[in-house]
C-alpha cells in the first residue's frame, strides 16, 4: 500500500465510497483534505464479496425495492423452483437459490451514517434491498468511458437512499430520539446528501420514478436540521441538477454552487441516418500510442456531440433565501472547488478535441481560477489530449496535475509537475517537483518550489506553516517515503521521516489523524500533553505475525519517539480508530480532552461504534445494530498459516458451518475462493494481513453463503506471485499459482475439515483468471471451478493487464503461458463461467468468457456459460444475483458435493472428452441436462465501460 493510500485510509475512513458521494467541497475522487462533513467508513474487502458490514453501502451501486421487500414474485411454477435441478425445455427464466441462501441475501440493509461537521448530530440514511432488474434495463448512453442515464442526466445505475433521519449525539455519547426529514415526495430517490458548514442544514437531491419506469431529473432540496422540514432549493421547477461529473458544493452556510442542466438546452442531437463520411484514425506522424483495453469510448462525431449534450453544465449560485445567479458560460465542468476562505473557485473542465481511444479523464483539461461570484481571474493550465501516457506503472500525464488548495491557508494553491515527461522508464532526478503559489500572485511572483522528489508524488498532508508531510512512491520497487517539510520556513531543510517498502505492512507506522479547521478543511491534528510537549496522532493498522492490532500513537515529529495511548483488544475483538471527534477548535488539542470514534467487532459480533474519551478512557456504545444473519451467528472462523514448498508463508481464513463437529461430521465439501496478488519479496508476501477477530461479513455474492449449505470455506488464501530483483512476477505465474494452491489444499485436508475429492475453486475478475488457470494446470487439486467476470486470453489485452506493464510483444511467452485460453485443451474438470453482458471493466470484456467457453466446448470440456443481461463487471439486480447463486449452488452440488472419487471422475472425464470431441459437443448438453445450453442469446457490444480517472 502506498503512502497516499495509507493517508487516504486515515482521513477517508469516514467517507462513503460506493454510493453516490455524500460530498463536501471536493470532487468524489480527490485526495484529502476532506471538508465540511464526515461519514462512517466503507469497510469492504476489495473484491466482489461486497461489504463486510451490512450497514455500509455495497460496492455494486444501485439498490432496489424497499428494505425487506422481495423484488421477486412468490415461487410459482418451474421457473421459480428452488431445488429443482433442471429447467423445462425452452424455459430460460431466472432461478432462486435455496431458501437458506435467499434469507441471508434478502436481509434488510442497515442505514448508512453521516456525522455533522461539529460531530453533534448523525444522519441515518436509509437504504432499500437489492434493486430489480428493471432498474438496470433502463436505457443508458455509453460515452467517453462513462455510462449515462439520459432521462435523469446522471451516471446510470446510481444507488440511492429512501429516507433520512436525524439523531443528536448526546453529551454522554448515546443517541437522542429519531427525527425524520420530511416534506419531499413519497417514493423519492435521494442522493448527494451534504452538510452545510455550520451543520444547520443539509442539501440533497430528489428524483421520482416517472411513467414507463423512467427516473426523473434530479432536483436539489434543503432540509432544516433542527425541524427536519425539507423544501426545494430552487423556486423554479425547471432547474435540474447535472450530475455527470460534479454536483453541488456549499460555498458558505447559506449558499450552494450547483451544476445545473442549461435551461436553454434543447433535445438531444439526432444520429444522422447517413454518415457524413468514413471513420478515420491516423498515425501518419508515427507517434507511439499504447493504451489498455478501455471500454465505452466515443465512436464518432455523433457520440462526441451526445457527450457534450449530457455533460455540459451551467454553474448556478443559489442562496437559501431563493436568490439564483448563473455564473460563467456553459461548459463540461468536471470539478468545482472553493478555496478555504470561500473567496475563489478552482474550476476544471474538459474540452475538444476528444479521443476515440481513451476515456474522458484524458481529454484536454483546463483549470481556471475565478472569484466566488464567477469573475475570471486567470488560467492555471490547459493540458492537451493525453493519449500517449505510457502503460508502465507510475507513469502519469504531462503538465500540472494534482492541483489543490492548501488546507491550512486561506487561498494558496499547490500542484506537481513531472520532470520525466510522465514516462516511468525515463531515468531523471528529480522526477517530480511540487510547487505552490498564492491564488493571486503579487507583483509578478513566480511559483515557489515546495519540494523535489526522485520518486512519483503521492500526496500531501498539511498542518501549519511549520509542518507538512509529502509522500512519494515507486511501484517498480514498492518504495515509499514520507518527507517532513516546514512549508513557510526557508531555513528548515526537508528531511525523510519514513523510508520503507509499501509491501512491508509490519513496518507501517500509521497515518496522521486530521482535525477540522474553522474554514472546514482538514489538517494534521497536533496534540499537547500537560507538560507542554506537542505530538501528532498516528493511526495504524498494527500488522503483526498474529494479525492486525490497530493502534493510536502519540508521535514526536522531531525526535521520532512515540507513545501508544490506545490499542485494540487483540484477545477477542478487532477494534479500529474511525475518527477524531474532538476537532472543533483550531490550534492544538489537549490530550485530556481527546475523543475518538472506534469500531469494535469479533468473530461472532457484528461491528458497533463506540465513543472513547480521555483522560479516563471511558467507552460509550453509540450504535446497536442487529446481527445481519443470526442463522450463521455461531459459525467458526480461524485465521490459519501454512507454508508453500518454496518456503513462503501463506495465510487464509477458514470458515466452518455452525454446529460442525469434525469428529462426528467428518471432512466437508470445501470452496476455495481467492484473488492473486503481486509482490517483490518472499518476506512481504508471507506477512499476515487482516485480523483473526474480524467479523465475517457476507455480501450478496460472497462465498461464505455456502456455509449455510454445509461447506467449509477457505476465503482469501494468499496467492502471492513474487518477482524478486529484476525478475517479473508474471514470468513464473503458473508455477507460483499452483504451488500456492497445493499448499492451501494440503492444509485443509491435513486438518480433516475438507474432503480431498470435494474441493472446488472460485474467484471473480482476476480470481476467475486464477480459477481457470488452476483447473488447467492443477487438475489434481480441484473437482470443479466457478469463474465470474474473468479475462482468459491475454493476447486480447496486448498493452498490459492487472499489474503487468510489459506489452504482448515485449513478453510474448508470458502472455501466452498465463492465458488459460491457450490451455483450454487441458481443462478436464467442470467449470462454470458467469459474466455480465455489459462488463465495464478494462480488460474483462464479455467476449473473454464467450471465446473461452467456445474453446472449452471445442475440446469437449464439461462447461457452462451464463451471461447476465444488463449486468456490468459486478452484479447488482436481485434477479441476477439470485440466479448467480442458484447456478453456483447447482454447480457445487452436482460437481463437488455429489462428485465421484478422483479416479472415477478422471476416467469419466477422459471418456466424455472423447465422446464430446466426436459428437461436436451435444453430449455436453446431455450431461448437463436439458438446461445445458440455456444461456440467453445476445449480441456483443463493441465498446465497453472504463472509469474516467
Amino acid at each position: 500500500m502506498s503512502s497516499i493510500s495509507i493517508l487516504h485510509r486515515a482521513c477517508l475512513r469516514l467517507a462513503l465510497l460506493p454510493l453516490p458521494p455524500l460530498r463536501a467541497r471536493a470532487t468524489a475522487l480527490r485526495p484529502p483534505p476532506l471538508r465540511r462533513h464526515l461519514h462512517l467508513p466503507h469497510r469492504s474487502a476489495m473484491s466482489t464479496a461486497a461489504s463486510r458490514l451490512s450497514h455500509i453501502a455495497a460496492a455494486t451501486g444501485a439498490g432496489g425495492g424497499a428494505a425487506g421487500e422481495s423484488n421477486e414474485p412468490p415461487p410459482a411454477g418451474p421457473a421459480a423452483a428452488q431445488e429443482d435441478d433442471g429447467l423445462l425445455s425452452g424455459d430460460m427464466g431466472y432461478r432462486l437459490p435455496p431458501k437458506e441462501i435467499q434469507d441471508i441475501v434478502d436481509a434488510p440493509p442497515l442505514p448508512v451514517l453521516s456525522f455533522s461537521p461539529n460531530k453533534d448530530k448523525i444522519l441515518f440514511l436509509k437504504r432499500r434491498a437489492l434493486p430489480p432488474l428493471s432498474d438496470l434495463a433502463k436505457p443508458e448512453e455509453k460515452l467517453a468511458g462513462l455510462r449515462i442515464d439520459g432521462n435523469s442526466n446522471t451516471r446510470s445505475r446510481m444507488s440511492f437512499y429512501t429516507g433520512i433521519s436525524i439523531h443528536k449525539l448526546l453529551d454522554d455519547g448515546t443517541l437522542g430520539p429519531e427525527k425524520e426529514v420530511n416534506g419531499y415526495p413519497v417514493g423519492a430517490r435521494i442522493n448527494f446528501v451534504t452538510w452545510s458548514q455550520d451543520g444547520r442544514h443539509i442539501s440533497f437531491t430528489v428524483r421520482i420514478d416517472e411513467e414507463d419506469n423512467k427516473s426523473g431529473k434530479l432536483r436539489v432540496w434543503i432540509a432544516d436540521v433542527e425541524s427536519g422540514e425539507a423544501r426545494p432549493l430552487f423556486k423554479s421547477p425547471e432547474i435540474y441538477l447535472n450530475a455527470i461529473f460534479d454536483s453541488s458544493v456549499w460555498i458558505d452556510n447559506s449558499t450552494l454552487l450547483v451544476c445545473t442542466i442549461p435551461v436553454t438546452r434543447g433535445s438531444p442531437p439526432q444520429k444522422p441516418s447517413v454518415p457524413s463520411g468514413p471513420k478515420i484514425q491516423s498515425n501518419e506522424t508515427k507517434n507511439v500510442v499504447q493504451v489498455r483495453t478501455f471500454q465505452d469510448l466515443l465512436k464518432d462525431e455523433y457520440d462526441a456531440d451526445l457527450f457534450d449534450y449530457y455533460a455540459t453544465s451551467q454553474l448556478v449560485l443559489a442562496s437559501l433565501d431563493g436568490t439564483v445567479k448563473p455564473i460563467g458560460s456553459p461548459a463540461v465542468y468536471t470539478s468545482i472547488d472553493p478555496s478555504p476562505d470561500d473567496k475563489y473557485l478552482m474550476v476544471s473542465s474538459v474540452h475538444r478535441p476528444y479521443s476515440y481511444i481513451v476515456p474522458c479523464g484524458r481529454f484536454p483539461k483546463k483549470v481556471e481560477l475565478w472569484t466566488v461570484d464567477g469573475k475570471f481571474i486567470r488560467e492555471l493550465c490547459d493540458l492537451p489530449l493525453a493519449e500517449d501516457i505510457p502503460i508502465t506503472m507510475s507513469s502519469v500525464r504531462k503538465g500540472k496535475r494534482s492541483i489543490n488548495w492548501r488546507a491550512d491557508k486561506p487561498s494558496t494553491l499547490y500542484w506537481v509537475e513531472t520532470q520525466d515527461g510522465g514516462d516511468a522508464k525515463v531515468e531523471v532526478s528529480p522526477r517530480d517537483i511540487v510547487y505552490m503559489e498564492n491564488a493571486e500572485p503579487i507583483n509578478g511572483e513566480q511559483p515557489e518550489i515546495l519540494h523535489k522528489l526522485d520518486l512519483r508524488y503521492a500526496g500531501t498532508s498539511w498542518c501549519d506553516e511549520s509542518l507538512a508531510l509529502v509522500y512519494e512512491s515507486w511501484y517498480k520497487t514498492r518504495k515509499t517515503r514520507t518527507w517532513v517539510l516546514s512549508p513557510d520556513k526557508k531555513d528548515v531543510s526537508p528531511r525523510i521521516l519514513f523510508d520503507r517498502s509499501s509491501e512491508d505492512v509490519y513496518s507501517d507506522p500509521g497515518s496522521p489523524m486530521l482535525r477540522r479547521t474553522d474554514m472546514g478543511t482538514y489538517v494534521i491534528a497536533k496534540i499537547k500533553k500537560q507538560d507542554g510537549s506537542t505530538y501528532v496522532l498516528l493511526n495504524g493498522m498494527g500488522a503483526t505475525p498474529e494479525g492486525n492490532v490497530p493502534f493510536l500513537d502519540l508521535f514526536d515529529i522531531n525526535t521520532g519517539s512515540k507513545e501508544r495511548i490506545w490499542e485494540s483488544d487483540k484477545e477477542k475483538y478487532y477494534e479500529t480508530v474511525v475518527a477524531l471527534m474532538s476537532d472543533k477548535t483550531d490550534g492544538e488539542l489537549s490530550l485530556d480532552q481527546l475523543k475518538i470514534l472506534t469500531s469494535k467487532e469479533s468473530k461472532t459480533e457484528n461491528t458497533q461504534y463506540y465513543l472513547q474519551t480521555w483522560p479516563e478512557k471511558k467507552q460509550v456504545k453509540v450504535t446497536n445494530f442487529p446481527h445481519p444473519y443470526p442463522q450463521l451467528a455461531s459459525l467458526y472462523k480461524e485465521m490459519i498459516r501454512y507454508q508453500r514448498k518454496d518456503g513462503v508463508q501463506l495465510t487464509a481464513n477458514l470458515y466452518l458451518p455452525p454446529g460442525y463437529d469434525p469428529s462426528k461430521d467428518g471432512p466437508l465439501p470445501c470452496l476455495v475462493w481467492s484473488y492473486p496478488g503481486e509482490f517483490k519479496s518472499k518476506d512481504a508476501a508471507g506477512q499476515v494481513r487482516g485480523s483473526p477477530n474480524e467479523f465475517p461479513g457476507i455480501g450478496a455474492t460472497s462465498p461464505l453463503l455456502w456455509l449455510a449449505r454445509g461447506f467449509a470455506i477457505l476465503s482469501g488464501p494468499t496467492i502471492p506471485i513474487i518477482g524478486e530483483g529484476d525478475e517479473e512476477a508474471n514470468d513464473r505465474y503458473v508455477e507460483q499459482l499452483v504451488a500456492s494452491a497445493e499448499a492451501a489444499v494440503e492444509e485443509v485436508v491435513k486438518r480433516g475439515v475438507a474432503h480431498p475429492d470435494k474441493i472446488a475453486v472460485g474467484g471473480h475478475s482476476y480470481g476467475a483468471f486464477m480459477t481457470a488457470n488452476l483447473l488447467a494446470h492443477a487438475p489434481h487439486l480441484f473437482c470443479c471451478g466457478v469463474a465470474r467476470s474473468g479475462a482468459y486470453n491475454r493476447t486480447l489485452t496486448p498493452f498490459g493487464f492487472q499489474n503487468e506493464d510489459r506489452t504482448l510483444w515485449e513478453a510474448t511467452s508470458t502472455y501466452v503461458e498465463m492465458s488459460p485460453f491457450m490451455s483450454a485443451n487441458k481443462i478436464k474438470k467442470p467449470i462454470l463461467l458467469i459474466h455480465g453482458e455489459q462488463d465495464n471493466n478494462s480488460g474483462t470484456l464479455t467476449m473473454q468468457s464467450d471465446r473461452f467457453f467456445n474453446a472449452l466446448k471445442g475440446h469437449g470440456a464439461l462447461s457452462r456459460l451464463v451471461i447476465l443481461p444488463f449486468e456490468s463487471h459486478g452484479y447488482s439486480a436481485r434477479e441476477s444475483i439470485m440466479h448467480v447463486l442458484w447456478e453456483t449452488d447447482r454447480w457445487l452440488q452436482n460437481y463437488c458435493v455429489n462428485s465421484a472419487s478422483k479416479a472415477d471422475s478422471d476416467s469419466v472425464a477422459d471418456s466424455e472428452n472423447k465422446t464430446l470431441s466426436a459428437s461436436g459437443g451435444s453430449a455436453a448438453r446431455e450431461a448437463l441436462g436439458p438446461e445445458g445450453s440455456s444461456y440467453l442469446p445476445r449480441s456483443l457490444l463493441s465498446n465497453f465501460f472504463s472509469r474516467c480517472s
